[in-house]
């Protein structure tokens, strides 16, 4: 896989997410349709989001604001891992209190991601001297493919979301 074609695709996503985003309210983006689905939650001043202990379906639908931290999570923590001191905690990585300053955030973490990629050696990129998270022992490349997948899907349920809410309130 080249380099290229991995930007391509986040391109793709990219304009995707800016579509979702558009307009995009704080109050939407904090509605969730059940209670018990993953939220983001103020917590002694911060917004913290909520951590689940399973995948089932039966946790519920996430709401945008955590689709959207949830972005901001696997882009820091993959590049704390690849290129930092790789000791970034979920809790450290917190929403950033609107649609807009998590815009902005997400939006900062695709540029440099861009960076990375576009400036990272051929050689690094089919080795595993950066693969450190989710995945050890494997290329760069794959840990590049898989946050492409992880983004594309966040940007769906973030679709998804927006399309719920338009529902509920019309």
């Amino acid at each position: 896989m080249e380099k290229e074609d991995i930007l391509f695709q986040l391109d793709i996503s990219w304009q995707l997410f800016q579509y979702h985003v558009s307009n995009l309210t704080d109050e939407e983006a904090l509605w969730c349709k059940t209670e018990q689905g993953l939220q983001i939650r103020q917590m002694d001043g911060t917004w913290a989001a909520d951590w689940p202990e399973t995948e089932a379906y039966t946790i519920g639908p996430a709401s945008i604001a955590w689709t959207m931290w949830h972005i901001l999570y696997w882009w820091k923590t993959t590049m704390d891992y690849s290129f930092g001191n790789g000791t970034l905690k979920k809790e450290a990585v917190l929403w950033p209190g609107s649609v807009e300053l998590a815009v902005k955030e997400i939006s900062r973490l695709h540029e440099e991601w861009i960076k990375i990629l576009s400036e990272m050696p051929k050689a690094d990129f089919e080795s595993p001297k950066y693969a450190k998270w989710p995945f050890a022992d494997t290329s760069f490349c794959r840990i590049a493919l898989w946050l492409n997948a992880e983004f594309m899907k966040n940007v769906a349920e973030i679709g998804h979301g927006r399309y719920l809410y338009a529902i509920a309130f019309t």
